[in-house]
């Protein structure tokens, strides 16, 4: 008898003609990290959203001033944008919806996080990977985002003819989710460093570093690196085209 699976809920938010599709991730625990990035601790989560698909020029353009990216398409992800920049998108989108913005500016290079307000923000490394793994369908244990055969799932340097591809175009994962393996590296929230030893819940990251989480490899770079639990981090002022993002909102 084949086990049912209950669709995940959708949330949309429209910004003039076009819409944000948000994934509902149901609170839940996993075990983050593997035996090569350790060390593997037990993480808890509570419920939020998640990015159906990473944040599509389109959407870029609709809030922001400019379309940085090199590879100029409007249904491809948005890239060569900062993690400040990145920040500043998610609160925009706030803005535009009318929700408390999550960041603010302190200068131009001190973010400080209102972790109570309700608008939009850059999931956490450990609610980008629960949602890459599917959720509570995590016990499937799938190399990939969607599967073990990266070719159906995602766009990497076997299959990319060497740029980013429109967005939805491979097999979602498990919650509908598309694109968590491959075509760019995506922002988090948190500083980048050796994972803790401990039991964590809803965990934000350490307070500070040199560079920020990147998640997810790229159109440009091995299987290895598109894995769900491959990690790498970057200064959060680096600019480039293999780096993009998808937005977060808490409940």
């Amino acid at each position: 008898m084949l086990l049912k699976i209950t669709p995940p809920k959708t949330v949309d938010f429209h910004i003039n003609d076009l819409t944000l599709q948000m994934i509902e991730i149901p609170g839940g625990s996993f075990r983050m990290g593997d035996k090569d990035d350790g060390p593997i601790h037990e993480v808890t989560l509570s419920l939020y959203l998640i990015g159906k698909y990473p944040v599509t020029q389109a959407l870029w353009s609709a809030l922001m001033p400019e379309n940085p990216s090199r590879f100029k398409d409007p249904n491809r992800p948005v890239e060569q944008v900062s993690w400040f920049d990145a920040v500043k998108f998610c609160n925009a989108l706030s803005k535009n919806h009318g929700y408390e913005e999550v960041y603010r500016f302190k200068g131009e290079k001190d973010v400080v996080i209102n972790r109570q307000a309700r608008g939009f923000r850059l999931p956490t490394e450990a609610q980008w990977e629960y949602a890459a793994r599917g959720g509570t369908h995590h016990i499937n244990n799938y190399e990939y985002a969607g599967g073990n055969d990266l070719h159906r799932v995602g766009w990497y340097d076997r299959n990319s003819h060497n740029q980013t591809q429109p967005v939805g175009l491979k097999v979602p994962n498990q919650l509908g989710i598309y694109d968590m393996s491959g075509n760019v590296w995506e922002w988090c929230w948190d500083w980048y460093e050796e994972y803790p030893k401990s039991a964590q819940q809803d965990p934000t990251g350490p307070l500070n570093g040199s560079g920020r989480v990147l998640r997810g490899g790229g159109w440009y770079i091995n299987s290895g690196y598109c894995r769900v639990v491959a990690r790498r981090y970057d200064a959060p002022v680096s600019r480039n085209y293999l780096n993009g993002f998808r937005v977060a909102r808490q409940f």
